[in-house]
Parts: C-alpha cells; structure tokens; sequence
C-alpha cells in the first residue's frame, strides 16, 4: 500500500518547489514508479487457504464441490480447482465407461458398435465445467476490452493534463489539477505494456505543474490539510471496523479504505508519520482478527475428525448387509444414504487426517452399493427369464391372431393376458418393445372378432346401456343417506366386471362413470388427505379391467419413487445452501424461504409414500 512515510509524486514536488522558492536550489528527486493496483501488506484473500483433498472424493462430492467452486466470480482461483476437480471426475468417469465396455464385450458386443451415455450427473458436472470455462473466457476478454477504455481515456487526460501545464496561469489551476487526479485515479486498470509508461508521462507533468506554479504553495499547503483531514476521517473508520462483528465484511471495508488512503493526496509533513502509524495500528488489528479465526478454526477441524469417525463407526455394519427382498435393501439404502448426508454435512477436517478418514468411509459405503449390485444383478436375471416367458406369450398370441373360432379363442387370449399380468417385471429396455406386440396380437383378435361377429356388437350395446344405468345409480345413490365408501366400490368393481362396449362410446362412457364416481365421493366429504387416498385408491380399481393393469402399476410406481428422489435430492441441496448464508437480515429472509420449501417438501415425501404402500395392495 502507498504511506505518507513513501511521499507520494505530488507531495515530492510541492515540496522541492517550496524549497527552489526559498533558497533557490532544486531538490527534485526521481519519482517513484507508482502502481494503478491496489497493494495490501501482509494481508490475503479472505479465503482460508486450506486446501481440500480432491483425491478421495466420490463422485457426488465432487459435483458438489464444484457446483460451490463455480458459484464464485473469482476465475483466477477457481480455475486450478476447477481442473484439479475434472481431472479427478475424469478418471471416474473413465473408469465407468471401461467397465462398461468390458460388460458389453462380454456379452457379446463388438467395441465399434459400444457406445457409452453419460449419466445426468456426468452431464451436469461436464455442464459445469464448460459453462465455467466459457465465463472465464468472457470475463478476460472483458477485462482486456475495459483496459483497452481506460487506456484510451487515460490518454485524453494526460492531454488535458498537459494543456494545464502548459497554459496560462489561473485561479483555477488548482481545482483543474485535483479534478484530473480524481478522474486518474477512479479509472481502473490499463494493459501492462503501456502502465509503466502512463504513469512516467503523468508523473513528469505533475512535476512541471507544481514547479512552475510555486505561487501557490500557500494553496497547496491548504489542500495538505483537506487531505488530512480525510486521511484521519479514514483513519476513524478503519478503527470502528475493530469492533465490527462481521469479519469478511471487516476485511473487506479495510481493503477499499486502504485504496482510498493511497490516492489520497499528502498531508503536511510533520503529520505524515504519526498519520501513518495510526492508520496502520488500526488495519494490523483487523488482520489480527482474522489470522486469529483461523488458529481457531483448527479446533473446529479435530471436532469434524471426531464426528467424521464416529460416521465411520455408524457405517461399518452395513458392509456385509444382505437381503433377498428390494425392500429390505430400500430401508437399508436410505439409512445409508442419511449417514452420508451426515458425512457430507460435517465440515473440513485437518487435511493430514483426510485421505485415510475418506478411504475408511467411503471404501465401506462402496462395499455396501457393491452388494446391492450383485443382489439386483440377480434379479435382472429373473427379469431375463421373464422376458423369455413374454416372448413365448408373444408367440403363443400371434398364433391365435387369425383363428375364427371365437370365443374359444377369446378364452385363451384372456388367458394369456392374465399369465402376462402374473408375469412379474421384464428388462425395462425391452418391457415397452415387448408389451406392444403382445398387444398388438391381442387387439388384432379381438378387432377381427368385433368385425365378423355382429351379435357380439349387440352384447356390446348392452353392456353400454348397463354402464349407463350404473353410473346414473351412482349418482343417485349419492344423494341418499344410503351412500358409504364400500358400496361406492362395489359399485367401481361392478362396472369394471361388465363387458367391453362399442369402441366409439368408450371415452364417453368413461367420462361420465368418472363423473358419477367423483360427485359420490364429493357427496361423502372426504376432505384432505383421506380425501386424497381414497380417490388414490379408486384410480387403482379403475385400473383393474385394464388387460394392462399390472404394467401400469408398475410405472405409476416408479414415477412415485422418482419424485421422492428428486425431492430428496433438493431437500438435501437446499440443507447445504443453508450452510453458506452469513448473518445478516437478507440471509435470515433466505433460510426462512428455505426451511419452509423443505418442510413443504417433507410433507409432500410423506404423501408420496403412502401412496406407494397403497400401490403394495394390489
């Protein structure tokens, strides 16, 4: 940072002009090169510069960290993480797809043919990475544009500067002169090339402007105490940020007083030192702080050690877990998946202590999703065996497509369908392909039938005209003390037990059955989340005439788990926003909008599960 104890330009040649005024003799020294940027003794960023170990990381911590390092405007630092942090998904990322490769070989596959898809988690951290890169790019090419402006404008000031010099003399020479310093010194940064030689010519013009107007050293000694007097105005508020409570914003303040204290012109000589001292007793008490944070911070670090290895304690005896049912092991995972939110939640530990904590716990937590594995790769076999039963349903189906013997074939059609519905789950690659030419076979039969048998049309007709009395019972038993919720589906099962009806009044039948069926249960006041099961449930009997009922199950199901996840992910991405809000009333505001978005989300979790147990009835 520039003293008063190093004279500034200004002040070295006021005081020589001053000086070949009374004695004659010029003391003019060679002026200093001064500096447009900001110099802050022993002071740094305001980051700790602890260093985390990237190393042993999984791969959602590093997304994690990343997502954090990103966040950040400051590219110059971030940018060496960034990389360290792709480096180490990389070799993940490469690891996932060799062995991926290696399985596809395995299974016959051929390399050229092998093409590997990222996970969304690899394409959002590829994402990241780019996105980040891009702004970095933008953000120099900014900073070298805005250069290139300041240059050019510095320019024009050195010209006007120079007409000052070398004008007539005025009374408002000295006001010209502090106006063009204040304009100098609030235009930033200019290219290296040119800010040694900027500051040269500005320099040997201030020079001739204070050696040739040495009339106004009584002026000049004026504006020496204007400076002192802000100069001791930055002094007080450098003393009253001891006392702020609020470190970062302590530092901070400091740092912009000390760019304001050096462009501050120089103050009378005598006061020069004393200025100095007081200024420089003040901000050695604001960094004193702050270094003695981070020895305190060592403390914090032991604690995260020890509760970090109590997580590992916690984790050990799910490494040799096992289980024959998904349940069993979906209880286990999410108690699994708590303790590493834990983990994840605990802050850094003393780096030395890091890489053999992080292999402790993550080798045991990789041991458990490693059984897991082996347990659902066992039941991707039965799948495999279940898509072997499909086809042979399949063919057994095509089989039938051209028969005429009507409803001897129809009964075995309807048995087929019902083997399918007990089929129990196929490769989901393969359910969608496999479904559609079961269906295809099915409906084709059937299509037939309707067309070469017009008294089955007939039967139709009446089971259309049955649906419609039903439904108009429903809304008539509705409105009587007669109504309760069994009878209602007894009803539904009725309806779901008559026949199919002609395919041009299927939709509007439907309609109105659901119409019937909701003002019943608006008529019954079922309010809230009663309300809400039991309209759950009623969709599912609904489902039950449906030849696909049990495929429809099964994706209503994994539709409801994905929405827990995902509500769980954000609960958890919301918990560790919460961790980076500082004090303050905005950051108060914030949290509240945070926890009230997980609270809501809980709720809405607990709404979802239930409807999972529901599902598990049928």
């Amino acid at each position: 940072m520039s003293t008063d104890k190093e004279m500034s330009e200004e002040d070295k040649v006021t005081q020589a002009a001053e000086h070949e005024a009374t004695t004659g003799k010029s003391e003019i020294s060679e002026p200093h090169n001064l500096d447009e940027t900001t110099t802050e003794e022993h002071h740094e960023d305001n980051e700790s510069n602890e260093e985390l170990d990237y190393s042993s990381m999984s791969k959602e911590e590093l997304l994690a960290s990343l997502k954090t390092i990103t966040s950040s405007p400051n590219f110059i630092k971030s940018d060496s993480i960034v990389n360290d942090l792709k480096s180490h998904y990389d070799e993940f990322f490469n690891n996932e797809k060799e062995v991926a490769l290696k399985d596809f070989l395995n299974t016959g596959g051929v390399e050229d043919d092998f093409e590997y898809r990222r996970s969304n988690e690899d394409s959002i951290f590829y994402a990241l990475v780019h996105d980040f890169k891009t702004k970095r790019a933008d953000f120099f090419k900014e900073q070298e544009r805005q250069k290139e402006k300041n240059l050019y404008t510095k320019n024009l000031i050195l010209d006007k500067l120079r007409d000052l010099v070398d004008g007539e003399e005025t009374t408002l020479s000295i006001n010209a002169i502090k106006q063009i310093q204040e304009d100098w010194k609030s235009i930033g940064q200019v290219p290296a090339a040119q800010n040694k030689s900027l500051w040269a010519s500005y320099n040997a013009l201030m020079d001739r402007f204070y050696d040739n107007r040495s009339i106004y050293f009584e002026l000049k000694e004026l504006d020496r105490k204007k400076n002192l007097e802000q100069k001791l105005e930055i002094c007080e508020k450098a003393e009253a940020l001891i006392k702020l409570d609020n470190l970062a914003e302590a530092i901070k303040s400091l740092n912009d007083l000390h760019e304001e204290f050096k462009h501050v012109g120089p103050v009378p000589r005598e006061e020069q030192e004393a200025l100095w001292n007081r200024f420089k007793t003040a901000s050695d008490t604001v960094y004193g702080r702050r270094k003695e944070y981070f020895e305190s911070q060592k403390g914090v670090y032991l604690q995260n050690l020890e509760l970090k290895k109590q997580l590992i304690e916690k984790l050990e005896p799910f490494k040799n877990f096992h289980a024959t049912k998904i349940k069993e092991w979906n209880i286990k995972t999410k108690e699994v998946l708590a303790i590493q939110k834990e983990w994840e939640a605990i802050g850094p530990i003393p780096k030395e202590e890091g890489r053999e904590v992080n292999k402790d716990f993550w080798g045991t937590f990789k041991q458990f999703f490693h059984n897991k594995n082996l347990f659902f790769k066992e039941l991707d076999e039965i799948r495999a065996k279940n898509k072997e039963k499909a086809e042979e349903l399949i063919a057994k189906a095509e089989d039938l497509v051209n028969s005429t013997e009507w409803q001897e074939t129809a009964n075995k059609m309807i048995s087929l369908q019902q083997e399918w519905r007990n089929l129990g789950p196929t490769p989901e690659k393969f359910r969608d392909q496999l479904y559609s030419k079961f269906k295809k076979a099915c409906d084709t039969f059937f299509d037939n039938r309707r067309s070469a048998n017009k008294a089955v049309n007939k039967e139709f007709e009446v089971n259309l005209v049955t649906k419609e009395a039903l439904c108009a019972k429903i809304k008539e038993e509705a409105k009587t003390a007669n109504k309760s919720e069994e009878n209602l589906e007894k009803m539904i099962h009725e309806f779901n037990a008559i026949g199919f009806v002609p395919r041009k009044n299927m939709k509007d039948i439907l309609t109105k059955f659901n119409e019937a069926v909701d003002f019943y249960v608006k008529e019954l006041g079922i309010e809230g989340g009663n309300k809400d099961e039991f309209l759950f449930r009623l969709n599912l009997n609904k489902l039950q005439s449906d030849p696909n009922a049990n495929r429809t199950l099964n994706k209503k199901e994994h539709g409801i788990r994905k929405q827990i996840s995902d509500l769980e992910n954000n609960i958890t991405l919301w918990k560790n926003n919460l961790e980076f809000f500082a004090d303050s009333k905005t950051a108060d505001k914030l949290k509240d909008q945070f926890d009230d978005k997980i609270k809501k989300a809980e709720a809405e979790i607990d709404k979802l599960k239930k409807k999972l147990s529901i599902i598990r009835e049928f």
